[in-house]
Order: C-alpha cells, then sequence, then structure tokens
C-alpha cells in the first residue's frame, strides 16, 4: 500500500467532504466534516455545501474574510465589523478520526487558507488519488469536485470542463 502523503487536514479550518451521491444534472450530495461536532452537516448540493463552509469559517472567525458581509440585522446581534458574534468552538474530533471519513464515490480534504474577493482560496486533496491541487474561487473548487467525480460516476450529458486529468495522459 502506497504512503497517502496528502492526508492531512494541516489547518483549524480543514474539513472533509464525503461524496456520497450523484443524482439528475449531475448534482452531488454528501456530508462535511469537521473538528468541531460528532456529527456531520449534510448537504444536498454544492451551492448548500459551500455556504456551510462559509458559516463554519465565520463562526471560527478564521480565515478572515477580505470584506465584511452585509447584513440585514440590528447592531446590537453583531461585531463592529458587521460579522455575527465568535461562537468558541472547541475541537472535539482529532485530525485522524476525521480522515478516515469516506464518502460513497469520493472524499476531498479542503484546506481554505483566504476568503478574498467574496469567494475562497485554497488547497483541495482528492483522497481516493491523493493528488492535492489549488482553487482560486468557490466555483473553482466545486468544478475541481465535479470533474474528479466524472471521471469516478460518468454522466454522459454534461459538458467537459477543466479538471484533475488535464495535460495527462490516462
Amino acid at each position: 500500500m502506497s504512503e497517502k502523503t496528502q492526508w492531512y487536514i494541516g489547518a483549524p479550518n480543514g474539513v472533509v467532504l464525503c461524496i456520497d451521491h450523484r443524482g439528475p444534472g449531475g448534482i452531488l450530495s454528501g456530508r462535511m466534516w469537521d473538528s468541531y461536532s460528532l456529527d456531520p452537516i449534510p448537504f444536498d448540493d454544492m451551492e448548500r455545501m459551500a455556504l456551510d463552509m462559509e458559516q463554519l469559517y465565520d463562526s471560527l472567525s478564521f480565515p478572515h474574510p477580505e470584506v465584511n458581509a452585509r447584513t440585514f440585522l440590528p447592531e446590537e446581534h453583531t461585531t463592529p465589523a458587521g460579522r455575527p458574534q465568535r461562537e468558541e468552538r472547541i475541537k472535539i474530533m482529532s485530525d485522524e478520526k476525521l480522515l478516515g471519513k469516506h464518502g460513497d464515490i469520493g472524499t476531498f480534504i479542503v484546506r481554505v487558507q483566504h476568503r478574498q474577493n467574496s469567494s475562497m482560496q485554497g488547497r483541495i486533496t482528492w483522497m481516493e488519488q491523493d493528488k492535492t491541487i489549488s482553487f482560486r474561487s468557490v466555483w473553482e473548487m466545486i468544478k475541481l469536485i465535479e470533474s474528479a467525480v466524472e471521471s469516478v460516476v460518468p454522466d454522459t450529458e454534461a459538458e467537459k470542463e477543466p479538471g484533475w486529468f488535464d495535460g495527462e495522459e490516462k
């Protein structure tokens, strides 16, 4: 068995995305695991997953977003920067247990390093292939996940998108 050199969490905000199902139109669903809960956060599509990640990072205040969130909440419910009050989060799941979570059709470790330009930037590891790629936006991260799942569960109706195997011989 080869060593899994890319299998690490590496940051307090690292998450493991377990993709369990590919529905009509290529819509992906699954579970998001983080170190601050023993239960996963289920998602029915990638947009919900991205919003759940954003909510986690807001609660951790890490990585700190470059721009202030717009809000319609009265000022007494927010900090001076316009963000909801930070929750005190305690890490209750070890990295080893987190890395033990796997999806039915794909598993990804996401390490968001920055939240700039109203998006996320970081690195994503496709655990089944032990490959890591940097992403510059939420859209790019989603396209990388969709590309990986497409290579495992082909969708004959999908358009060809750039992805993990660009420039490589299969």
